[in-house]
């Protein structure tokens, strides 16, 4: 067998086949299955797009009914889970107190019977269901709060704003959300992709999948850019003073973040959808002096930097939108794991179908025949 050249971070090498979703970085093009996301993000929901993306196809009407009425009724958490989570200490992160709630689901559910298209479909319903409902539940315990139960009238992105704030949110904030899980779904053999995968291909249970998917997006070079953008446009403070914190920031070679990708060399598409919903949640309901300040930073980025690609990503918008509708910074992580639960399921399902357990080989660079040396010698 040839050994491949060595590839850090296996860049570029493929890892699996797939039908879920496809990108091209050069166009600023995402498809989830064949589908661009501005046509799902104008049209579909995030529960028909979760529908697509785990089993190929748009649903019938009724097929989307019922997907949705088992949602809808499978929402709340047992009381031992909440009750565990009200031990978790006040300071934790919330993706922390979110994966140990994702793998404490398998403790209920984890019977594998991956071969039975009910159980499968089961592990879909809980963990799109309940994944939302534990997010929201830390954020309001973590304040010395009973979680607020679910609403079985309200859908599923108004719902976890009714849980996250203890009031039903406008319609339009609302929608606005539904769009951002839509966007955030799913996106190719990203890190936390690629975890839930290789976790799969062991055949464990859907749960521990989630459980390593979410602590592989709760790392800072993953999941919480848009975190990170906030407290670089709060730092920024001004238009007048975006420039010369830009040119500061180039001349140190320092990251600017919620800018460049390791796939899109032209504006992510995603981010396009995420200033538009920008701009509909500030003329409804006043206008935000940081996204005035993240405006001005991008007109400069593309001044300086267009030449090398870089270009706004999903993050540089999400958070301003988040913030806007009064969710707290740490949440913007959750709230994309909530999102993704619909992409990792889909691969997930996918790698069940021709598994293999994942076994790729290494480049050693160690000693060899090294002798031992007894413990008097060292």
């Amino acid at each position: 067998m040839t050994v491949c050249e060595y590839k850090p971070g296996l860049e570029g090498i493929p890892a699996a086949q797939s039908s879920v979703s496809y990108v091209d970085g050069q166009q600023g093009i995402l498809q989830y299955r064949g589908i661009r996301i501005e046509e799902l993000a104008e049209k579909s929901t995030f529960l028909e797009t979760s529908y697509l993306l785990i089993w190929g196809t748009l649903p019938t009407k009724e097929e989307l009914e019922a997907f949705e009425h088992e949602i809808r009724y499978h929402r709340r958490i047992k009381y031992r889970i909440r009750d565990m989570m009200k031990c978790f200490p006040e300071s934790g992160h919330p993706m922390d107190a979110l994966q140990a709630s994702a793998a404490a689901l398998g403790l209920f559910y984890s019977r594998r019977d991956l071969d039975n298209p009910a159980y499968i479909r089961a592990a879909v319903v809980r963990l799109l269901a309940k994944i939302p409902t534990m997010v929201a539940a830390f954020q309001l315990m973590r304040k010395g709060n009973d979680p607020v139960q679910p609403r079985d009238d309200l859908g599923y992105s108004a719902n976890f704003l009714y849980m996250l704030n203890e009031r039903e949110p406008d319609p339009l904030a609302a929608r606005i959300f539904d769009v951002c899980l839509t966007l955030h779904a799913e996106h190719t053999m990203n890190a936390s992709t690629f975890s839930a995968r290789v976790t799969a291909s062991t055949l464990t249970d859907p749960y521990a999948v989630m459980a390593s998917a979410v602590g592989t997006l709760g790392g800072p070079l993953h999941g919480g850019a848009n975190e990170e953008v906030i407290a670089m446009l709060e730092e920024i403070g001004s238009v007048e003073n975006v420039r010369p914190y830009l040119e500061d920031r180039l001349e140190r070679k320092a990251k600017i973040m919620g800018f460049g990708h390791r796939v899109y060399k032209v504006k992510d598409p995603r981010a396009t959808i995420l200033q538009n919903l920008a701009e509909q949640l500030f003329e409804k309901f006043g206008r935000d002096k940081y996204y005035d300040i993240a405006v001005e930073l991008e007109r400069a980025v593309e001044e300086k930097l267009a030449h090398k690609g870089i270009y706004p990503n999903v993050d540089f918008y999400s958070g301003l939108v988040y913030s806007k509708m009064g969710i707290p910074t740490d949440l913007f992580t959750p709230i994309f794991a909530i999102a993704r639960v619909a992409g990792w399921l889909a691969h997930w399902k996918e790698q069940l179908e021709e598994n293999r357990i994942y076994r790729p080989t290494q480049v050693y660079t160690g000693l060899h025949e090294a002798a031992y040396i007894p413990i008097e010698e060292r």
